[in-house]
């Protein structure tokens, strides 16, 4: 945080009492305490919790706050959402939104989410995290749910993770969610959100009788007690206040507080101004369009939704917050039926492609097709419609190419400034508008962006050479060199000619037995009853079904000139290669 800035907010605002954990325990609950739609989502480790309520015990401090007080037209401009209690990894990481226009005037975090949210997940909810080879498909057993539990039988060793307390989240299952339990050390596990009923003292069964009912000794009942000084007594949440009615500065206040040298990532910041802008839920929108694409066997997060938005709209495809104006904001909001649809066809479209998660080395590569898409309004059935299938045999043959060629590299914006010009009306100089005399994917213009119209031999050959089976690269590289398989329908394999299992790892050839030299694609079931097969007696195989030799050796680019025996693997290997650089070369357009 900037001195200044933050000088600026002390005089402006003012530094309020100091308050127990208890006591914002107490405001969360009653909804006097709540996060504004522009925060991010809780991104704590369960070690991170821990590690506050060590830090909390052995008197450290936790930095100020700041919270703005709502009231007025606040109330209504952005939506309010609860502090998280059941936090689940990659499935539930915001609760929901709280209706505030007849609440009380309020407190919205600006800065300290993260810290109040694991307290309020340590002291009155639960942690699930994903268990190690585990199916990542939410159930109990993969994601089970944790309690924090502190072990009030012992201390740690002072120069053990420099921590002396020892808090953990332990399965609710393991503990049976008991009060107090005992592992098969003996070691005594205190449920840390029981102390927020024994501390009341508003109640009738205090620590004391606790300690008498359990039989604790002397040192646990210490440790105990100096949890409740903790939560009940040490004023420990320092903060201050903004009242400031107007909303914008707010906002102003959040992005300047976090953009310097803070855990929050640009991304971070730039989601937020777009969630602070719009009138929709920005932020259960996008998390469930992320979610529907991921489902499609991809990996994106909001910040592709953000570089999407940016290509579609913005003059500048840099991530900047100067990008993100109002006007774009409230432009991106009345279009995102369109957007949203036209990303889910992009990836319906990668997907018949053959392409996942792995396969798809560069997702800004993606872009230019998605502005296509989207500006040419073919986002209903682009990827599924017949009279769509020469210009998506254009795309795909463009996108592996790209993706071969490592084409959106580290000049990523440069290059998808370049690209999306050539469809751009040059005519119009202040916005964003699609050239409509381009009616088809202009794939030949984009290829001479980037320097990728003179690919060198050696080039080829160091890339045939290089590529093993299942890299990143290999699904592009044998789709350029197979472009007819329909791959929409069917399940293609990366197949050894001359089986893997006649070359040791030791034998000079292997890296060359296992490169796109020594592989083609065949349809999985074909594949599977292949198996370790002689390329010979595969090829003899094939024969049977009414296939001709010639006919079989040229569909797998295999010379018609070269034995087939094992034993003359070198001159096989010698002279595929050669075949298999032509067969690029003119897939590509380049020969």
């Amino acid at each position: 945080m900037h001195i200044s800035f933050l000088k600026s907010i002390l005089l402006m605002a003012g530094f309020q009492s100091p308050i127990t954990i208890y006591n914002a325990i107490q405001r969360i609950t009653a909804h006097e305490m709540l996060l504004p739609s522009f925060q991010r989502e809780f991104v704590w480790s369960p070690v991170q919790i821990e590690n506050l309520f060590d830090s909390l015990m052995r008197g450290y401090p936790i930095s100020s706050m700041l919270f703005w007080k709502v009231k007025g037209e606040g109330k209504s401009k952005y939506k309010f959402y609860n502090f998280l209690t059941r936090f689940i990894q990659n499935y539930h990481t915001f609760d929901s939104p709280y209706p505030t226009e007849t609440l009380n005037d309020f407190h919205a975090v600006l800065d300290g989410q993260q810290r109040l949210t694991a307290l309020f997940i340590g002291l009155h909810g639960s942690y699930a995290y994903h268990r190690p080879r585990y199916s990542w498909k939410y159930s109990e057993e993969s994601f089970p749910t944790r309690i924090l539990y502190l072990n009030i039988s012992s201390e740690m060793p002072e120069d053990e993770n420099e921590k002396r307390y020892e808090f953990l989240f332990r399965e609710e299952k393991e503990t049976e969610s008991k009060d107090l339990w005992i592992d098969k050390n003996g070691h005594k596990w205190f449920k840390a959100k029981e102390i927020l009923k024994l501390g009341n003292p508003n109640g009738e069964y205090d620590l004391d009788d606790f300690s008498d009912n359990h039989q604790l000794t002397r040192e646990e009942k210490k440790r105990l007690k100096r949890f409740e000084k903790v939560v009940f007594n040490e004023l420990l949440i320092n903060y201050y206040e903004e009242d400031d009615s107007n909303p914008e500065r707010a906002v102003n206040i959040f992005v300047r507080v976090n953009s310097g040298g803070t855990p929050l990532s640009l991304s971070d910041i730039l989601f937020s101004i777009v969630v602070a802008n719009w009138k929709k839920n920005a932020k259960e929108l996008i998390s469930q369009l992320v979610s529907e694409v991921n489902a499609l066997d991809f990996k994106i997060t909001q910040d592709f939704i953000l570089r999407a938005f940016l290509i579609l709209h913005s003059r500048e495809v840099k991530f900047k917050i100067k990008n993100f104006t109002s006007e774009l904001v409230s432009l991106l909001e009345e279009k995102w039926d369109e957007i949203r649809l036209a990303i889910l066809e992009l990836f319906q479209l990668l997907r018949s492609f053959g392409l996942k998660d792995f396969s798809l080395t560069s997702y800004n590569a993606t872009l230019p097709i998605l502005f296509y898409l989207y500006h040419t309004g073919k986002y209903n059935d682009f990827s599924t419609s017949v009279k769509y299938n020469v210009e998506r045999e254009e795309i795909r043959r463009w996108l592996m190419r790209t993706l071969l060629l490592q084409t959106f590299g580290a000049s990523s914006d440069s290059i998808l400034q370049k690209v999306r010009a050539i469809m751009l009306d040059s005519s119009i100089k202040n916005e964003v508008t699609y050239n409509k005399e381009i009616t088809a994917f202009p794939a030949e213009e984009m290829e001479r962006v980037g320097n990728s119209t003179s690919i060198s031999d050696e080039y080829i050959y160091n890339l045939l050479e290089s590529t093993q089976k299942g890299s990143k690269y290999s699904f592009a590289l044998l789709s350029l060199l197979y472009p007819n398989l329909n791959y929409a329908d069917r399940k293609f394999h990366q197949d050894h000619l001359h089986p893997i299992s006649s070359f040791s790892r030791d034998n000079e050839n292997f890296a060359v037995a296992n490169s796109i030299i020594n592989l083609q694609m065949l349809q999985g079931n074909e594949n599977e009853s292949k198996n370790a097969m002689t390329l010979n007696d595969w090829v003899t195989s094939e024969m049977t079904k009414g296939r001709t030799r010639d006919n079989i050796l040229t569909d797998a680019i295999i010379p018609l000139d070269t034995s087939l025996d094992i034993e003359n693997f070198d001159d096989f290997a010698l002279k595929r290669k050669e075949l298999l650089r032509q067969t690029l070369r003119k897939n590509i357009g380049m020969e």
